[in-house]
């Protein structure tokens, strides 16, 4: 079977005249399809257990994690990479998302970046990545050189690998020591993977981070008590976990987060100093 015959995200679409249809209509239909992620995405958890496990008992060695991606794959790859830190607390450079053409690629596609094969390894080399690493690559269609080189070089280096990819038996998943294919189907409008590929790159990403996060101790109860206080909503969001557990009022919470810099020294000094788990 040649390569193309697996690129599910690459078949035509399987709805016709889509400028024919109502406005109603075109939105009722885009919701059906998107309806079909979730099952698709279901369907990876047994891998990303395996997956998330693995990552956790490196992290916790010191070692970091790496995204890799190109177009929207690696628009979703440094979203995810750049979120954690203010939202768990961990240092900008435990989880580093990379795009291929770099940070400008983020707003303007970059042409050809994605066709370097050697060049997310390139990208990785000033972090000095090592055997103790994680690489995730990220490519709706699983076939784009970027990754599929970073893959193949970080395998051979002793990184552990894994893909998050739509298309089943795709390249990036064959240089992958775990594969979650997400396998959604040919998209609403043909080939635009930014839709249900997108979303379900975007699903799995967040559950495979969310959940390393909370293995590592970043998360108390169900609560992100290392997010970093950087604007007025995550300080009066912080006051008021910091109200809810230690039962004192709001200004008397704010007051004793901002003097102690983090909800979670905030909760240990309500808690007589014992650590928050």
């Amino acid at each position: 079977m040649k390569q193309d015959d697996n690129r599910v995200t690459e078949q035509p679409s399987p709805y016709e005249d889509l400028r024919g249809l109502s406005l109603r209509g075109l939105l009722e239909a885009i919701n059906r399809e998107d309806a079909k992620v979730h099952r698709a995405v279901a369907r990876t958890i047994p891998v990303m257990e395996r997956l998330v496990e693995q990552v956790v008992a490196r992290m916790e060695r010191g070692g970091r994690m790496f995204y890799i991606g190109a177009g929207t794959s690696g628009r979703l790859a440094v979203t995810d990479a750049s979120e954690l830190p203010p939202t768990y607390g961990i240092p900008f450079d435990r989880v580093i998302g990379l795009i291929a053409g770099g940070d400008g690629a983020l707003r303007r596609a970059v042409e050809h970046a994605e066709d370097d094969l050697a060049g997310a390894w390139r990208d990785m080399m000033p972090y000095a990545p090592c055997a103790g690493d994680v690489l995730v690559g990220v490519a709706a269609s699983g076939t784009t050189p970027y990754v599929v080189g970073g893959l193949r070089e970080a395998r051979r280096r002793k990184l552990l690998t894994a893909a998050v990819v739509c298309n089943p038996a795709s390249a990036a998943a064959a240089e992958a020591e775990y594969a979650l294919e997400a396998v959604v189907g040919p998209e609403f409008v043909t080939g635009s993977t930014r839709m249900k590929a997108g979303t379900a790159q975007k699903m799995m990403l967040n559950m495979l981070s969310t959940a390393v996060m909370i293995r590592l101790g970043h998360v108390s109860g169900n609560r992100m008590v290392d997010m970093q206080l950087t604007n007025d909503k995550l300080v009066e969001r912080g006051a008021r976990l910091v109200a809810e557990w230690g039962g004192i009022d709001v200004e008397a919470a704010r007051g004793l987060l901002l003097r102690s810099g983090s909800v979670r020294r905030a909760l240990e000094t309500l808690n007589g100093e014992d650590d928050v788990s």
